[in-house]
């Protein structure tokens, strides 16, 4: 009898882990074929190899770009160089990068790790640059002014909250407030692993600012990226492992109210619409996260290895 029970036990367990792996490996889209989208006026980014995880273009054409972030489980073609954020003028005709000089007494380039940045410029046209940022594998948010003269980043400041714990990406609405993902709820990287595998759907979103800190939306699985509308009503928070794109609508206080969930062009209308500008299957680009678009320019990044530069 008692061997009936432990067999039955094993083969629940095994039904279980079975059907965890087939829907974890649906969220991962792990058997996703793509059909090729291929833009004609596209090369890569000459002087990105290690990483070009996230960026951000400023009305004038300048473009941030975060490289070589380092991420458990995640390659590196850089392992023992810090990261690194680069400048590209979209409005040249072959752009470039180059490296910004990092100065500030108190920040330690060593372990600069950077992850998500976000811009905010105040009325006084001065840009303050955002980045999460991963020393020791732990989450901070670094604020730097950005001196254009100098094509360099005065740090400001190095936030820490415990509210912030796994940082993934950031939206500024101030020098120093903003919207952030944390991709996982747990911060051990044992149990970070289970709660991705299990699909456990309780990552979450957090407002900052220096006198407030509070949790403003919750139960994503894997929330990810995040953005907010240019005319700043609405914040858009990107659903990694569950393909979803949910829009929350702003309010005074600061509090998100959420409005739908979309899959995406459109996307207040009611009838959303997606258009696949661009799509290839790795032989160019391999874990691209991240494109934006500056009159007719397309900029697309990749969490370890290079970028790609197109014309629309």
């Amino acid at each position: 009898m008692a061997k009936l029970m432990l067999l039955t036990l094993l083969g629940l367990g095994l039904v279980l882990f079975r059907d965890h792996r087939a829907s974890y490996q649906a969220r991962l889209n792990a058997f996703r074929e793509v059909k090729p989208v291929e833009v004609p006026n596209c090369n890569l980014v000459k002087g990105i190899e290690s990483g070009s995880e996230d960026l951000e273009i400023l009305p004038s054409g300048l473009a941030f770009i975060s490289s070589g972030l380092k991420y458990p489980g995640i390659k590196s073609f850089e392992p023992d160089k810090p990261g690194k954020i680069l400048l590209m003028d979209l409005n040249e005709e072959d752009p470039t990068v180059l490296e910004l000089k990092i100065t500030g007494s108190k920040f330690d380039h060593s372990s600069f790790n950077p992850h998500g940045i976000s811009t905010f410029t105040d009325e006084d046209n001065t840009v303050y640059l955002l980045v999460v940022n991963h020393p020791d594998f732990k989450s901070t948010v670094e604020l730097f002014k950005f001196q254009e003269e100098e094509k360099s980043l005065l740090h400001l400041k190095t936030i820490r909250h415990e509210l912030l714990p796994n940082l993934n990406d950031i939206v500024a609405v101030g020098p120093e407030h903003f919207y952030a993902t944390n991709d996982h709820y747990f911060v051990d990287h044992y149990l970070r692993s289970w709660e991705l595998y299990l699909g456990l759907a309780w990552s979450y979103v957090v407002y900052y600012s220096p006198t407030e800190v509070q949790v403003m939306a919750d139960g994503f699985d894997f929330a990810n990226g995040i953005n907010i509308s240019p005319d700043g009503k609405y914040v858009y928070i990107g659903e990694l492992l569950a393909h979803k794109i949910h829009v929350y609508e702003k309010h005074a206080n600061w509090t998100l109210t959420p409005l739908k969930v979309i899959q995406i062009q459109n996307i207040l209308t009611e009838e959303p619409k997606v258009t696949r500008v661009y799509a290839e299957n790795g032989t160019v680009l391999q874990g691209s996260t991240v494109a934006s678009v500056y009159k007719g320019k397309l900029l697309i990044g990749t969490v370890f290895q290079k970028a790609l530069y197109c014309e629309l």
